[in-house]
């Protein structure tokens, strides 16, 4: 199932972990296209409930028409306040696919690629405030270093930083190629483009307060799911899936597992399986596929 808007990655995969059950209730916290969601509500039967988050609100023109389904047009952090309103107490299973969408990185004026040239601005909700514009242009050299070093995971990081302040004081850097630009020169033309989608990777997390937002949405997801309920998780880098796994191993953002007065683990999930990598046929078909990771869970 592909659409022009995203073409859903890992989607059998996604489908087996959630383990459907036709009159279940479930969440597809990152609707994006509407393809999971339309895949999920095909295992559906009358009785059956979906609801789809997205704060894109370019997402909306793919909202989907079935009286089974919901479309809530919010951040997944807000995901036990919109239950909530909805008159969900508890869910069967979770799916959030935290990718970046085919069409938010194809829409050049969002900012999100390192191949065309657009304002610096990578909001996934393009009605708040902060954006790389203003982050390249008034983070202090110390809080970029951080940045791109803790987000980007940039070993230059320090050169990076320091070169920007020094270039902004002279003009702003206001685009994607302005920022490219200052970037090139300090590094081998072979890991270029490897470079480049770090720093933007680091900008797009900050701008979106990612880290924060998934913490946030796995404490509620444990609260709201059902005992056997399924997350499943589709991450693309190691800063997500890191959090991701440990979560899922220990109910720990740091790894640490809390033990009972007689040495039981003391935990929310239950790890499902084993990690999940696309195929190399999927690769092919959807390069953005690439560096997808998907686990699985089931609450305890």
């Amino acid at each position: 199932m592909t659409t022009q808007y995203h073409n859903p990655v890992l989607l059998q995969a996604s489908l087996d972990g959630l383990n459907i059950s036709p009159d279940g209730t479930y969440v597809d916290v990152t609707f994006g296209g509407g393809g999971h969601s339309r895949a999920i509500l095909e295992r559906l039967n009358k009785n059956g409930r979906l609801l789809g988050f997205d704060q894109d609100t370019d997402a909306l023109v793919n909202r989907i028409e079935d009286p089974r389904f919901d479309f809530v047009a919010a951040n997944f952090s807000n995901l036990k306040q919109y239950l909530k309103y909805h008159k969900i107490d508890t869910v069967d299973g979770i799916l959030a696919d935290f990718g970046v969408s085919s069409h938010q990185f194809d829409t050049q004026e969002r900012g999100f690629s390192i191949r065309t040239e657009a304002r610096l601005d990578m909001r996934m909700n393009q009605s708040q405030a902060l954006d790389a514009f203003e982050i390249i242009n008034t983070y202090t050299e110390k809080q970029l270093r951080t940045l791109f070093f803790s987000y980007g995971e940039l070993k230059n990081a320090k050169t990076l930083a320091k070169i920007i302040v020094e270039v902004r004081q002279e003009k702003e850097i206001a685009t994607t190629m302005d920022l490219m630009s200052l970037v090139r020169p300090l590094v081998p033309q072979r890991i270029e483009n490897k470079i480049l989608a770090q720093l933007f990777q680091a900008l797009r997390i900050e701008v979106n307060d990612e880290l924060k937002v998934l913490k946030t949405f796995l404490v509620q997801a444990t609260e709201v799911l059902k005992v056997k309920g399924r997350l499943v998780c589709i991450s693309y880098h190691s800063l997500e899936d890191r959090l991701v796994k440990r979560y899922f191993q220990t109910g720990d953002f740091e790894g640490k597992l809390e033990k009972d007065f007689y040495g039981n683990p003391i935990k929310p999930f239950n790890k499902v399986g084993n990690l999940i990598i696309p195929s190399e046929q999927e690769v092919k078909e959807n390069g953005r596929a690439r560096s997808a990771k998907l686990r699985i869970a089931e609450k305890i």
